[in-house]
């Protein structure tokens, strides 16, 4: 059992964190009883206790160790934790800048006098931000532990798309977007399942998942390779890869695999579901004696550390003749660094990748999420002059095991 340097750095992280976090339960807790206190400090630092030893005891062990849900819980317990202990250090730290400045005005002021830092009033002060710390920390380690119930919680989302050049043949198609099945997360198989009936139960006429149907591994598949083979509709299924599909984020080799036979079983994976993937290429689609094209390439991300594989020359190339053109592009940073300046003939972009981050608030008409610092178009519906783009939310989840105010998505668009 080995304990890696990173896991250390974050343990005296959080006891930094955790200490100065204490100051908010010293302040309401001032006028306490010794019992009241006891009671309240103990709490505290015996959470703090059982968070530190299930993260050691999570670092210093195999994988299998813990069954997999179990490994996932515990991941979230000890990041809902120290969320919250950091969110209750942001009250306290305003209180002590409110204090610095309070002690340095009264010492210009009264240079001659004792500063009482103790004054009934910010004492007051003090014990109202200490109060809300401790109520924003707890109201986020509730909101977290609330939404693991949200994970398998599908949320259709009905979309019209109006495109002046649609062949006239196209008008009133239903197409289905998933994205980011992350199989490898899923724990429920009969959740999944119920999922995968609400898409069929849209009698859509194309069905397109735009990247990540594993974690890391084609084997987290085979337990759901039966449940997503349901998935047909008149005009096909076809998919694309993520940045999670490669495996980039595990050594290899595996078992004895190596990280380019995973790629190749993940490829047979598609085709054993009937799914057609296309790697850098586009298929034209009929319908009602029109056609259209669909372009599909692999992950390519504006992101330094997520991967290059895609090659729009490639896909793009032969579809002039077709009036409309759909393109699944896994990463929505693509959208403004190659595809708006380089490709203006592509009328939609769909993608995933984001997940909304599994957190924050979406409601008509306002939509946030920490992720929009990183991603300028994370989730829902972009438009530039004729170009659209649509950023799904995503069917599974990864790391953290729920979703807070951003549900998993199935996305039913309607294009007239």
């Amino acid at each position: 059992m080995r304990t890696p340097l990173g896991a250390f750095i974050f343990i005296a992280i959080f006891l930094l964190i955790d200490t100065y976090a204490f100051q908010a339960v010293r302040s309401v807790t001032l006028t306490s009883s010794a019992r009241t206190r006891a009671i309240a400090y103990g709490t505290y630092w015996s959470i703090s206790a059982i968070i530190l030893v299930a993260f050691i005891v999570l670092v210093s062990n195999r994988t299998d160790f813990f069954p997999k849900a179990v490994r996932s819980y515990i991941f979230a317990m000890i990041v809902g934790v120290f969320l919250a202990k950091l969110t209750m250090v942001f009250f306290v730290l305003i209180d002590d800048i409110r204090r610095f400045f309070q002690w340095i005005v009264l010492k210009i002021v009264s240079s001659s006098k004792e500063i009482d830092t103790t004054q009934t009033e910010g004492i007051s002060r003090s014990v109202f931000l200490s109060w809300m710390g401790l109520a924003a920390g707890t109201t986020l380690f509730g909101s977290l532990v609330n939404g693991f119930r949200n994970k398998y919680n599908y949320h259709v989302n009905r979309v019209q798309l109006s495109f002046p050049n649609l062949p006239a043949g196209f008008k009133g198609i239903k197409i289905i977007q998933i994205s980011d099945i992350h199989s490898g997360s899923f724990t429920d198989a009969k959740a999944v399942h119920h999922g995968v009936q609400e898409i069929m139960n849209e009698k859509a006429d194309l069905i397109l998942f735009t990247g990540d149907l594993v974690n890391d591994m084609a084997v987290e598949m085979t337990d759901y390779l039966d449940i997503f083979s349901q998935l047909k509709a008149p005009m096909g299924v076809f998919s694309t890869l993520g940045n999670h599909d490669y495996g980039d984020y595990v050594h290899w080799p595996q078992n004895g695999l190596t990280q380019e036979q995973n790629l190749e079983n993940l490829k047979k994976v598609h085709a054993a579901m009937g799914w057609r993937l296309l790697m850098n290429e586009h298929v034209a689609l009929e319908r009602n004696g029109d056609r259209i094209a669909l372009l599909g390439i692999e992950n390519w991300s504006n992101k330094a550390r997520f991967p290059k594989h895609g090659r729009m020359d490639l896909a793009h190339k032969g579809t002039d003749a077709y009036p409309f053109k759909i393109l699944m592009s896994h990463d929505p940073s693509h959208w403004e660094a190659q595809v708006q300046p380089d490709y203006p003939d592509v009328d939609l972009m769909l993608s995933g990748h984001t997940h909304g981050m599994q957190f924050g608030i979406d409601i008509p008409g306002f939509k946030w999420s920490p992720v929009q610092y990183m991603y300028k178009q994370w989730a829902g519906l972009y438009e530039t002059g004729k170009q659209k783009l649509y950023v799904n939310r995503g069917f599974g989840f990864i790391g953290y095991p729920g979703r807070v105010g951003i549900l998993p998505e199935i996305t039913v668009f309607e294009l007239v």
